[in-house]
């Protein structure tokens, strides 16, 4: 989210894709209220421009994916002109069939190493800014790198720890 506040990409995103994302967290993380949760949804939404996709739900019954559930990225990526879907999960997203429509699936890892060879400076600044930000409690470096590494950003975390000093 901070890469995208710093202007380093255009984020794009669908309310069906919110609620799915904070389904999870919610079920993931039951201490977290519904109601922080959702003021976090509206805060994207405030600041990462114009990332809410609508009027894409026509392109969904035509789009073939493994898992159909997920047909509504799919249908919001190119209805929004979008370039990637950038996920973890690659497999539900094959890259053949996403290229039909101009799209191609990233894995948030090389989406983040991309970005940082595009613009190396105003990466460091967002993940300080994100560092900073987590003051419950204060993170060191060390712990935030962890934190990336937890969420399975290897190729991130060996460029970073090369510029640990940056961070």
């Amino acid at each position: 989210m901070r890469l995208a506040v710093h202007g380093l990409f255009q984020a794009k995103w669908s309310a069906k894709i919110h609620e799915e994302w904070v389904e999870n967290l919610l079920r993931n993380r039951p201490e977290l209220s519904r109601e922080r949760v959702e003021r976090t949804r509206e805060m994207m939404d405030q600041h990462a421009g114009d990332a809410l996709v609508s009027g894409y739900e026509h392109l969904i019954p035509a789009l073939i994916l493994p898992d159909e559930n997920d047909r509504h990225v799919l249908a919001a990526a190119a209805h929004s002109n979008a370039d990637k879907i950038v996920t973890f999960n690659l497999g539900d997203f094959p890259s053949d069939y996403l290229a039909l429509h101009n799209i191609v699936p990233q894995h948030p890892d090389s989406f983040i190493v991309e970005l940082i060879r595009f613009d190396k400076e105003m990466v460091y600044r967002a993940l300080r800014g994100q560092r900073a930000a987590l003051q419950n409690p204060p993170m060191s470096i060390d712990d935030f790198l962890q934190t990336l590494e937890r969420q399975g950003l290897p190729q991130t975390i060996a460029i970073l720890k090369n510029d640990y000093s940056q961070l």
